[in-house]
């Protein structure tokens, strides 16, 4: 990837356009011009979604945001930020990472608002796992795990130690967990899929 100096650039820029109004452009000029305009636009491009990741670190919000990004909503302003910022699960296009995102979040409102009703259930399983003796280091250190997410006041932070925990278990109690971790799974994907007929 080219370093550039955007503000040299943009003079060289503007230099040859006013040559190039003028009828004295240079192919060669003009040329580097163009490559030039190419780089400075990939470093703004990079620039924005870091900006605006500090503008929310910082505390703006979406409303806020959208007429400093020329976009009319809330809405479009996130969706303006997804598709420019990069893939991490592999979708291709921006759409498709506003897609993946919007069905991540559906999915974890809808698993969260299930550890809620079934909130005893789960503390009683994280309580037996994490009461377990004679682990190996491994198996203890996940049990460790889910005992410290035992007194948090949100029942869904127990669901990712649970999940973790399974493979060092045996019998019912893993059985247990093996059956959480697929009716979670099923329910973020009916939440995307209903996200998904909803629009």
């Amino acid at each position: 990837m080219d370093v550039i100096d955007p503000t040299g650039t943009v003079r060289r820029i503007q230099e040859v356009v006013t040559a190039a109004r003028a009828g004295a452009g240079d192919q060669d000029q003009v040329l580097a011009a163009l490559t030039g305009l190419r780089l400075l636009r990939e470093e703004l491009a990079r620039w924005e979604p870091e900006l605006i990741t500090a503008a929310r670190a910082a505390g703006a919000s979406w409303v806020a945001l959208a007429p400093a990004l020329g976009v009319a909503s809330r809405q479009a302003a996130e969706r303006r930020y997804l598709r420019l910022q990069p893939s991490h699960t592999g979708e291709k296009t921006g759409e498709a990472r506003v897609d993946a995102e919007r069905d991540r979040r559906a999915g974890d409102r809808a698993v969260a608002d299930w550890a809620r009703r079934n909130s005893a259930i789960l503390r009683q399983l994280a309580g037996r796992v994490s009461a377990l003796d004679g682990l190996g280091p491994a198996a203890q250190e996940s049990a460790d795990r889910l005992g410290a997410a035992l007194g948090d006041d949100d029942p869904a932070t127990l669901l990712p130690p649970l999940a973790a925990a399974r493979p060092h278990l045996t019998g019912a109690l893993a059985e247990q967990l093996g059956e959480i971790s697929a009716h979670t799974d099923q329910l973020r994907r009916d939440a995307a899929g209903n996200r998904r007929a909803r629009e």
